[in-house]
């Protein structure tokens, strides 16, 4: 950032052989299905849509962006209860018409950086405000890494493996996938996650909770059902706010990965450019009735446990996806992993996610022993960790988006301490 050390820059795996980029991809794939299919699966819509549009959404960020940056795209969790209400208010075609109009903000966003350059974001987004509000990003999901690892839905809500086998199985997976990252040698230390889902699913399999008669039902290929949106004042009116958090997150995750490969991708491609992919991609999951996309931390994570930071692994990664949107066996397959499998090892990348704004505050050399200072990072991490939302009728602001909005607020309000 301006007036700051300049990042390190670390190598960009080049030459490493197009299969090891395809398994490497696969394992990006296999990190995010989790949470890119929990968010039809809770608002009613198709999963193979949310792969195609995951899939295609990433191939349209990079092409925007020229393949420098290595994120995945997937479905959003800001949405799901905005999708919910859309749904029950105005239908499912206008609900998807106003999700691709969520579009909008990002281009929006995108046109003010452009014009203003990335100074505009170093401005008003210091690392002492990006710090806490990336650790938020992994914090806040802490609670869903943990229920799913005790055997039930993110939300806590109902167990679905009893709790002693579920943390056997949630143990192991955590188990291998460290031995892997920081034991193993070659190949094998690049894929750390992948060996522990397969360690883990193996385990799952042999306790009896994977459900092999539903792979069986699944057919090999089966078309997505394509959902036609349509456009509907109030409901566009009512999901527009929504994308504040995802935008700000994407802000967040767009830094901590170049915190991760020591490269400001704020100034190249620009922050215009991956703004406008993310936007892109959005506006794509919309049109064809998948959820929105959103940057993905816990591919952030996954990228720094493995330290393969090549963009073409996403390129894999994203391949993969669209083709399984057709594979109705694959589909079911990865479904078919127990929660703890996932658990387990979300609570080591939610927690490597939070390590990188922690990273960003010390690399910064912010310091917390000024009042100003401390008020911020104290302020976003309670807010973010406590789950505080302001409600305003149907509109909410809570998480992320609350959290970026009072960490800038307070930048700029509290006086500087005084040289």
């Amino acid at each position: 950032m301006p007036g700051e050390t300049a990042m390190r820059e670390v190598p960009i795996q080049g030459s490493e052989p197009a299969w090891r980029q395809a398994i490497a991809g696969a394992q990006i794939l296999f990190v995010a299905f989790g949470a890119l299919v929990l968010v039809p699966l809770l608002t009613g819509l198709n999963p193979s849509l949310a792969l195609l549009g995951a899939g295609v959404g990433t191939l349209l960020f990079q092409t925007v962006t020229a393949r420098q940056v290595p994120i995945f795209l997937g479905s959003s969790f800001a949405f799901i209860a905005p999708i919910i209400y859309s749904a029950q208010t105005w239908g499912m075609p206008a609900t998807m018409g106003a999700l691709a109009c969520v579009s909008i903000v990002y281009f929006i966003f995108a046109a003010l950086v452009n014009r203003h350059g990335a100074e505009i974001v170093h401005r008003f987004m210091p690392p002492v405000v990006i710090g806490p509000i990336i650790m938020i990003i992994g914090l806040s999901l802490a609670a869903v890494a943990v229920n799913m690892a005790m055997g039930k839905t993110g939300d806590g809500s109902v167990e679905l493996v009893p709790y002693g086998t579920a943390m056997l199985v949630a143990l192991v997976s955590l188990g291998t996938t460290v031995v892997a990252s920081v034991f193993a040698r070659g190949f094998l230390r690049l894929v750390p996650i992948l060996a522990g889902v397969l360690v883990g699913y193996m385990l799952a399999a042999v306790l009896g909770l994977v459900d092999f008669g539903m792979i069986a039902a699944a057919p090999w290929f089966a078309a997505p059902q394509f959902v036609a949106p349509a456009f509907e004042w109030a409901a566009i009116l009512f999901m527009l706010p929504v994308a504040l958090a995802p935008a700000i997150e994407h802000v967040g995750d767009v830094v901590a990965i170049g915190g991760v490969t020591g490269r400001d991708y704020t100034e190249k491609p620009g922050l215009h450019r991956t703004l406008a992919g993310d936007g892109l991609a959005v506006l794509f999951a919309g049109l064809v009735g998948g959820p929105p996309v959103t940057t993905y931390s816990e591919v952030t994570g996954a990228v720094t446990l493995t330290r393969n930071f090549n963009p073409a692994v996403m390129t894999w990664a994203a391949v993969l996806a669209v083709v399984m949107a057709f594979f109705g066996k694959f589909n079911a397959i990865l479904q078919s992993i127990p929660v703890p499998v996932m658990g387990g090892i979300m609570m080591l990348l939610f927690g490597s996610v939070a390590s990188i704004g922690l990273k960003t505050l010390v690399a910064a050399r912010v310091d917390l022993e000024q009042p100003r200072n401390l008020v911020i990072v104290s302020t976003v991490l309670v807010f973010g960790i406590g789950g505080l939302a302001l409600k305003l009728d149907s509109f909410a602001l809570q998480g992320v988006s609350l959290c970026g909005v009072v960490a800038i607020v307070l930048n700029m309000v509290l006086p500087k301490a005084r040289a």
